[in-house]
């Protein structure tokens, strides 16, 4: 049965350790307008002006990344994206043609890196290839080399909103029914009032309600389940 569960959970893109996202399940909040310039680009075949989005940690970014990436490599338009980050080893390759090329978190490049995005950039614009860039600051303010910079901050620019406490619930409630769970409203106040206010954050807090759920058998998450999950997370000896 447990084999059953793992089955069911979804399956991570091939662009790092985090779960397959989409469009869908990205609450716009005050970020609809990014999120339908995003839908475009999905869906259009052109090469479009270089975007750089930008918000607080938490406000959607590499969510909203791994969307329109997910949705380029499905719509079959060139070779797999290619996605850099401040971790991505060097030498950065993009490959022949890719449907996409990410950089997120522009803002932890180490020098080498910036040195790799510029070339990267400039390669992207002379092919033609849909370029994203990602990071927490405007470009303005980026701790960045000046070429790169001011490149980041000469094509269309979106600044990401992050979400109101209504908002956060709201998302909370639609992830967790899409996992067929039932989160209690003194859950959804616990989780906003007593940890980080970011999804990602958020989302890790689900993943560990799931799992505490299978085991035991609850759709219905209370305080009480969460403190177990919240112990268990912590292991063995510490307090919930």
């Amino acid at each position: 049965m447990q084999a059953e569960f793992a089955a069911m959970r979804q399956i991570p893109l091939p662009l790092g350790a985090a779960a397959a996202a989409g469009f869908d399940d990205f609450l716009p909040g005050r970020n609809a307008a990014a999120l339908a310039h995003l839908r475009a680009l999905a869906a259009a075949s052109a090469a479009p002006t270089p975007l750089y989005l930008w918000g607080p940690a938490g406000s959607g970014k590499t969510h909203l990344l791994r969307a329109l990436a997910a949705a380029r490599a499905d719509g079959g338009r060139g070779a797999p994206p290619a996605w850099f980050d401040a971790d991505a080893p060097l030498p950065w390759d993009a490959g022949s043609a890719p449907a996409l090329v990410v950089v997120d978190g522009v803002d932890g490049l180490d020098a080498a890196r910036q040195h790799a995005a510029f070339a990267l950039y400039v390669e992207a614009a002379g092919a033609g290839w849909p370029l994203v860039c990602a990071g927490r600051l405007p470009p303005v303010d980026l701790p960045l080399r000046d070429d790169l910079r001011t490149r980041l901050g000469g094509g269309l620019v979106f600044a990401l909103q992050a979400l109101t406490d209504a908002e956060l619930g709201a998302a909370l409630r639609a992830q967790a029914r899409g996992r067929g769970l039932d989160l209690a409203d003194e859950v959804v106040d616990f989780l906003l009032t007593r940890h980080a206010r970011d999804m990602k954050h958020l989302m890790t807090l689900l993943e560990r309600l799931d799992d505490q759920a299978w085991i035991d058998k609850r759709a219905r998450i209370t305080l009480p389940l969460l403190r177990r999950a919240l112990a268990a997370a912590a292991g063995p000896g510490s307090a919930a």
